[in-house]
């Protein structure tokens, strides 16, 4: 299915040392992600949103409150989450097939099975015929298409993206970003991306959950209508940009941000 529930989470990270304040990331945060939604979690540096989507994944816990996946409390990491980073994180001794693979092999999939799979979802991100390059004769937009298909490969319920683009070029990115509207369509997966980019998020989502500064909370919760594919000089894509940049600027004196905790972004 893949609904994901967030109730009333709360992080608070301790100080140091006896004399630091601990931090508080997290406020009663709460939305649903749908079945099959694309829901973006929109924010400037320091909100709380990759704490968040750390939780949500199972790499990390909240202090108070709870998400559920499919009614069932999140706890570990599990298959049915899958992740993609912003460095790509993937293994440099092994090909396209091997790092798409490795999920089903740690799965125990059987070897035909396997390879059928991971061939599939390598076509589908587009690289058909790179199968047995390493990453590093790959470029960066390529690197990242390899990441999406490793996550796809083992089915998730749920795949999780913390910023993947922001590392690329704004051609690569534009193109990786038709590429995930491409790729939603076809898997109907339930999928969440937390980027600092409003374009990004209206571009993709259809949902778009913007947070306040640190302690992070729900500002609002936006459902996005236009249909796919989005063009950013639409009338309706230039109102929603300056709709949501006005709800992230009111929260933000410049003069007044704080420095954020490692991993809190």
């Amino acid at each position: 299915m893949g609904v994901l529930n967030v109730q009333n989470v709360v992080k608070i990270y301790p100080g140091h040392s006896d004399a630091d304040e601990p931090v508080k990331a997290l406020a009663n945060v709460s939305f649903t992600v749908h079945e099959n939604e694309f829901c973006s979690i929109l924010g400037h540096s320091g909100c709380g949103k990759t704490t968040l989507l750390n939780i949500m994944a199972g790499f990390d816990d909240a202090t108070l409150g709870r998400i559920t996946l499919d009614g069932r409390p999140v706890g570990k990491p599990g298959w049915e989450r899958a992740m993609i980073f912003q460095d790509y994180a993937l293994f440099p001794w092994l090909t396209v097939l091997g790092n798409v693979s490795f999920g089903l092999e740690m799965k125990q999939v059987p070897a035909a099975e396997k390879t059928r799979r991971a061939m599939h979802q390598i076509e589908l991100v587009g690289l058909k015929g790179f199968e047995h390059r390493y990453p590093h004769q790959l470029s960066g937009g390529m690197r990242q298409r390899v990441a999406i298909a490793r996550a796809l490969a083992v089915d998730p319920s749920v795949l999780l993206m913390d910023e993947p683009f922001a590392a690329l070029d704004a051609q690569n990115r534009s193109m990786l970003q038709d590429e995930m509207v491409r790729i939603f369509m076809e898997e109907r997966k339930t999928m969440v991306l937390v980027t600092h980019s409003i374009e990004e998020s209206i571009k993709l989502s259809d949902r778009i959950v913007v947070m306040t500064r640190r302690p992070g909370r729900v500002k609002a919760d936006i459902e996005v209508t236009m249909p796919r594919p989005r063009s950013e000089e639409a009338p309706a894509f230039i109102a929603l940009k300056a709709r949501i940049r006005d709800l992230i600027h009111d929260e933000y004196d410049l003069a007044d941000v704080p420095i954020a905790p490692p991993g809190s972004h």
